[in-house]
């Protein structure tokens, strides 16, 4: 959908290192951007939250004093803090076959804004603060759920719909809450990890990444939280977003992506992580990554290497 929508941008390249179509909204912009040729060192910066989104070809980004280069690729979100700067390579771009990404710029009001509107509406624990955008970079694989967030705000921001404006705020508030309750949830689940018996929720979290494997017991969870069931289900879902067996399924996910880029078997990580066979492992980790184990592995897999299901 998005490479659509960058076709007349391809037409005619007015430059071919980061050649940029934008559209603006308010509080918010999307840019395009296409790169035609291999370049190193191209420097990007914003004074506003910058949220990038890849869609072909590969980068690798760089930090000031490089204390950070990874790559990114495709399927995967880079986000910048306002007025940090960071390089890029483009190693694999060409004429015919141009390295793309998506970057919609969010103003430092609305973050706050949305931030406000959060902690009136969800209370955080004391420990944790407000809600609040942590000024650090960012660097994921996206879920298929942002995945499609992505699609549509392309298709909203190039779309001449008599209601643009109201719906493009709509999907960039979506994509805040999101980059927030990310930062949230990270934050909790260190926490846990640091200090299981501060609180029953924290020991909650530090079973299910202890028992990664076994099947979620709702009754021993909630004795473990010292909370009702009912209870245990509110306090779970308003800080984590999603339930315990949804959380669980994420961990495991997340622990298989991890495995996968050690090149470790397939199926062993399949079964080491409680999946119940090969089959619905692929189809999990495919509706959550937007790809299969294998195609994952394989992306990244080293040259010249061989490996095995």
């Amino acid at each position: 959908m998005i490479t659509g929508k960058i076709k007349n941008n391809r037409n005619n390249p007015q430059v071919l290192v980061e050649n940029k179509m934008t559209f603006a909204a308010h509080e918010c912009e999307l840019g395009i951007y296409d790169t035609y040729q291999q370049a190193k060192r191209v420097a990007l910066s914003s004074d506003q939250l910058l949220f990038c989104g890849m869609v072909t070809g590969k980068k690798i980004m760089h930090t000031e004093n490089d204390h950070y280069h990874s790559a990114f690729l495709p399927h995967e979100s880079f986000v910048i803090a306002p007025n940090k700067k960071v390089e890029i390579d483009f190693p694999i771009a060409q004429i015919d076959n141009p390295t793309t990404c998506i970057a919609i710029e969010i103003s430092t009001d609305k973050v706050q804004q949305i931030s406000q509107k959060l902690n009136q509406k969800i209370v955080m624990p004391k420990e944790f603060g407000q809600w609040q955008y942590q000024d650090e970079l960012l660097h994921t694989h996206h879920s298929s759920e942002t995945q499609i967030l992505l699609n549509r705000i392309v298709h909203i921001f190039t779309e001449n719909h008599p209601d643009r404006n109201y719906l493009v705020e709509l999907a960039i508030t979506e994509l805040t809450v999101r980059l927030l309750r990310h930062q949230a949830r990270d934050f909790l689940v260190s926490f846990s990890t640091q200090q299981p018996d501060h609180n029953g929720l924290n020991a909650v979290l530090a079973y299910i990444d202890k028992h990664l494997s076994e099947n979620i017991d709702v009754d021993l969870l909630c004795r473990i939280a010292c909370m009702s069931r009912s209870r245990f289900y509110t306090q779970f879902k308003q800080q984590l977003g999603c339930s315990p067996i949804a959380y669980q399924q994420q961990l495991r996910l997340k622990q298989a992506a991890s495995m996968l880029k050690q090149h470790l078997n397939i199926t062993q990580v399949c079964f080491n992580l409680g999946f119940i066979n090969p089959s619905h492992f692929s189809r999990s980790f495919k509706l959550f990554y937007g790809m299969t184990p294998s195609q994952y592995k394989l992306r990244h897999q080293p040259k010249n290497a061989s490996y095995q299901h």
